[in-house]
């Protein structure tokens, strides 16, 4: 039986529409205060295994089943109609956003470290931020171009005064990443998959995740079919040509292992596989590192640590930066 109760999945979605589509889809906000609201909506949740049961999961689904929906009376109209076929896409499917923009949020700690780099990814799904090298970047008053020709995404970042912004690209001679369900960016259905994970009105996200599936589609990231608190990570690790700094990083993934000793078991054990390990993951992922910043982010921002250390607050498509730790941290 779920340990999750109903009022519990409520709050889950009201949370969604106050601290993650505030600002960024009125549409899915409303949708899920109207799922949060409504019983019938919630007892057709509480049939999903409680992994399955996710905002970001749902409205994808019913969006890549019937498009998008004008309000809430249509897609309620849509999923409890369509019960059946609604859960099927949820029970195949996965919420394997890959938003290539948090690439952004991760540059600057990745141009710091010791060069070249060595980079696995945790949670890869079809591996975009694995190739941070070939994307651009436009932090306001700092534009970075990657060598590659041809189009390329360029990821608009608001970042603070303190941000350490890079004077160049990081040099990135190894890449790898690690995933239940790796994607194929190449695959015209996994990356149709991945676009209507994009929220209805983030037009500009869509197109730069487009330029970021081609350019993942020529390049082919190797990704491992693997759980992350199993020996895949070990093996990857144990890949890394030597001489290059191997940093293991994540974002948005530990969320999905919801119990915490577990989280910090990964903690744990990922610090003696590399050199730096990166975590930009909500402050609630790893509550004994969000403690040791002195002032709460806004609502709904990642927390960006190195090695444990906490250094920055991220926004989570990677639009925003917000550096607050001692410059000698990374």
């Amino acid at each position: 039986m779920s340990k999750q109760h109903s009022g519990d999945l409520s709050l889950r979605y009201i949370r969604f529409a106050e601290e993650e589509a505030a600002g960024r889809s009125p549409l899915y906000g409303a949708l899920a205060r109207g799922v949060a609201a409504d019983q019938d909506a919630i007892r057709f949740l509480m049939t999903l295994p409680e992994e399955k049961r996710q905002p970001n999961l749902l409205l994808a689904a019913v969006r890549h089943l019937f498009g998008s929906q004008a309000d809430w009376p249509h897609f309620r109209r849509s999923l409890l109609d369509n019960a059946d076929a609604v859960r099927s896409v949820m029970l195949t499917h996965s919420t394997q956003t890959n938003e290539p923009a948090r690439c952004a949020t991760l540059l600057p700690v990745l141009a710091r470290l010791p060069q070249p780099l060595a980079l696995v990814e945790v949670g890869a799904s079809a591996g975009l931020c694995l190739l941070p090298d070939r994307y651009g970047y436009d932090y306001g008053d700092r534009v970075i171009r990657p060598a590659e020709t041809g189009r390329y995404p360029v990821f608009r970042c608001s970042a603070n005064a303190g941000t350490p912004l890079p004077g160049e690209m990081p040099q990135v001679i190894w890449r790898a990443g690690l995933d239940l369900h790796p994607l194929n960016a190449a695959d015209p259905a996994q990356a149709a998959w991945l676009e209507t994970l994009v929220w209805p009105e983030q037009t500009e996200r869509l197109g730069n995740l487009r330029a970021a599936l081609g350019i993942a589609a020529a390049h082919q990231p190797r990704i491992v079919k693997g759980d992350l608190l199993g020996d895949g990570l070990v093996e990857l690790c144990g890949e890394a040509p030597a001489g290059a700094t191997l940093v293991v990083f994540h974002t948005a993934v530990l969320a999905y292992v919801t119990d915490q000793g577990e989280r910090q078991a990964f903690a744990e054990h990922v610090t003696s596989l590399c050199d730096y390990w990166i975590s930009n993951e909500s402050p609630r992922v790893f509550p004994g590192v969000a403690e040791r910043v002195a002032t709460s982010g806004p609502a709904g921002r990642f927390l960006l640590s190195v090695n444990g250390d906490p250094v920055a607050w991220t926004d989570p498509h990677g639009t925003a930066i917000d550096w607050f730790a001692d410059a000698a941290v990374v």
